[in-house]
């Protein structure tokens, strides 16, 4: 190794010292991401309402399974309290919450946008408020209700854009609380619907589209504190509260270490350095030491073949019974596998949560289920069964893809 590749080398490494510790040492960037995660302390998270909700006369549970899945256990009973940016229930989904609903039990639903899904079912509108004068959009808000407004509204001081609810019935829906961009009068007039009640049964269904009003910046910020002390004075105490976990933007989870490494940026530019450093290792080192690779031809599949010819001797024989008893026992090994769901144990339940998982129509999957079983009682089976058969399982794994 000469002279001057040594020189230029240790040049290198210092340069590349020098960038990871100026990487390293840089002011990290607040993060302004909706969240609304229990755990998360940036602005938009919700670990301060979460603390707060624990010191109060009832007792939680958070909730980190579907709601659909949480919903069979008819033992819950209390307030299944949502809080996210958006909120998307299926059509299964939303059904089963209702009911559950009707029963007598509370939920609340606080998002800045709702599937339509949720929309159409309460007959509900929602639209984007727009400032008149100016470009300023921070929103002030309020309740309704004597006991819970105050006389000066909360402001939310920071520049965001406000949904509002347009079409309530007030047959079944009650005002709890109203929203407006700040104007040059502190007063909330007109106001613009954020927060309702929709009585559903023996139930109540609540909605608020403003979700950073219960966030730790809005929270932390002067007396904004009350504002949700106030929201939430409608929860029924005494009841558990279910705080949704499964419907966050910043669900945490971890896939795989270098997911770590990444998520954090002194790693992150570490880990790229090393990258880069072994590259430029490989071209000036590797190029002299290089040795020609012999091919390795890969070994013959054999099971591939073997598979061939015994599928050949049921098909030479006519045998299409024992061909398709085990083409339904690989299919319905495949079904537990990819969904992790019991085959043995048919149902309703079992149906929807298939169809959910799999996007097939129920109807659908009952109909290949019954199929195969009458299937696995005969003791003969045509040739046309077994073809139907296989067309059905194909566009049962076709419809997963979105074909």
């Amino acid at each position: 190794m000469g002279k001057t590749y040594k020189i230029t080398l240790v040049l290198l490494v210092l340069l590349l010292a020098l960038l990871t510790y100026l990487e390293a040492n840089e002011p990290q960037e607040l993060n302004w991401s909706p969240s609304y995660s229990a755990a998360d302390k940036i602005p938009l998270g919700s670990h301060v309402l979460f603390e707060n909700l624990q010191d109060q006369n009832f007792p939680m549970e958070a909730v980190n399974i579907p709601p659909f899945e949480f919903l069979n256990d008819s033992t819950a009973n209390g307030t299944y309290f949502f809080l996210n940016d958006q909120l998307a229930f299926d059509k299964s989904e939303l059904k089963k919450l209702l009911q559950w609903i009707e029963k007598g039990n509370t939920a609340f639903l606080i998002a800045e946008n709702f599937s339509q899904n949720i929309l159409d079912t309460l007959e509900l509108e929602m639209k984007v408020a727009v400032p008149k004068n100016g470009i300023s959009s921070k929103p002030l808000l309020n309740l309704s209700a004597e006991e819970l407004k105050r006389e000066e509204p909360f402001l939310f001081d920071r520049e965001t854009y406000l949904r509002h609810f347009t079409e309530v019935d007030s047959t079944n829906q009650e005002i709890l609380g109203i929203s407006q961009l700040r104007q040059d009068n502190p007063k909330i007039q007109p106001s613009k619907i954020n927060f309702l009640r929709d009585s559903i049964g023996k139930g109540a269904l609540y909605l608020n589209s403003t979700p950073w009003a219960f966030s730790n910046y809005f929270l932390l910020d002067k007396n904004n504190s009350e504002y949700a002390g106030r929201a939430l004075a409608y929860i029924p105490m005494g009841k558990t509260l279910f705080w949704d976990q499964y419907y966050k933007s910043g669900k945490t989870f971890t896939t795989s270490p270098l997911f770590v490494i990444l998520n954090s940026k002194p790693l992150k530019w570490a880990y790229y350095f090393i990258i880069i450093g072994s590259v430029l290792f490989v071209i000036f080192e590797g190029r002299r030491k290089q040795r020609s690779i012999p091919v390795v031809e890969p070994l013959r599949n054999q099971t591939y073949h073997f598979t061939r010819t015994i599928s050949g001797l049921y098909l030479d024989r006519n045998d299409y019974k024992n061909i398709s008893t085990k083409k339904i026992a690989l299919f319905l090994e495949h079904v537990r596998s990819k969904y992790r769901v019991n085959t043995h144990e048919k149902g309703e339940v079992f149906y929807n949560r298939l169809a959910y998982l799999s996007n097939n129509p129920v109807e659908e999957l009952r109909e290949l289920w019954y199929f195969m079983e009458e299937l696995d009682k005969k003791n003969q089976v045509s040739k046309n069964e077994l073809l139907n058969l296989n067309k059905a399982i194909n566009a049962f794994k076709r419809r997963k893809n979105g074909k």
